[in-house]
Parts: structure tokens; sequence; C-alpha cells
């Protein structure tokens, strides 16, 4: 569960808005917990400088470490990323299950036809709930997680 105040969440999908035809994209602070309740205390807007903005997003790494620094000294932990999907579902798309780095992290996004949010939790090799293929490996997948205001 990811609880997120509601002027974090109005912040976001006015980027979302404003953004169109580009995805936006931005870090989650505050207080995480891996398997349990991560509440949100802020967001931090970043450049997308994705080659493909309008269907893709990407974080430049030194500005992630930035907003990490910023984070880190506002007392806040990585509670996770968002992005928009201006003219597609508020659901990880393939390539965002193929760019997921950051296990148990939450992954927001912002639908805006039609005008949905929703999260979901990365899980990886090694996690306790991760699925196990018939081969018996594990698997990566992104598991959707209840969004509650706060």
């Amino acid at each position: 569960m990811i609880v997120l105040p509601t002027a974090v969440r109005e912040a976001v999908l006015e980027r979302a808005r404003k953004g169109v035809p580009e995805e936006i994209c931005g870090v989650l602070g505050g207080e995480y917990e891996p398997d349990g309740r991560s509440r949100v205390r802020s967001q931090y807007p970043a450049e997308n400088v994705a080659e493909t903005p309008q269907t893709r997003y990407e974080i430049d790494p030194e500005e992630q470490l930035a907003i990490f620094e910023r984070l880190e000294d506002r007392g806040e932990e990585i509670v996770g990323f968002y992005h928009s999907h201006p003219q597609g579902p508020p659901r990880p798309s393939a390539t965002d299950a193929a760019r997921a780095t950051w296990p148990d992290r939450s992954y927001v996004i912002v639908s805006l036809e039609p005008l949905e949010m929703g999260s979901w939790r990365w899980r990886t090799n090694g996690e306790g709930e991760s699925e196990t293929a018939e081969n018996g490996e594990t698997t990566e997948r992104f598991e959707r997680e209840q969004v509650v205001a706060g």
C-alpha cells in the first residue's frame, strides 16, 4: 500500500496535464516500507530525457542523484517513482517492466485518457513474493498496490 497525500497527487496530476504530449516523471520521497505501507511526503519533479518522450521516460542519472541527495538531506527515503502515460492506460507497459530497477519500490503511473492513477511495486529475483517459473527460476514482475489518500 502507498499513502499519497492529496497535495502530492494533485501536483503530479497537474504536471501530467501540462506535460502533454510528453510523459512526465519524478521521484517520490517519504517513509519506505518494502512489504507494508509506504507513506509519500513529497514529490521531486525530474526532466524527461528519453529519446522519445511521448512514449518513454528517463531521468538523467546526475539529476536523479541530486534528487536522492535532497531526499536524504530532508530525512526522507526513496518511496518510488512516478511517470505519466498521456495516451495510455495507468498500468506498467512492457518497457516500464524492462526498465524497472528499484526492488520493492512503488511505480506510480498517471493516465490522462481516462484520468486515473495507479501504483505497482517492482518485485525481483530472490524476493519471497516473486513468482517462480516451472524451471524453478524466479521472475521479475510488477505487483499492483493500493493507493490511499493521506
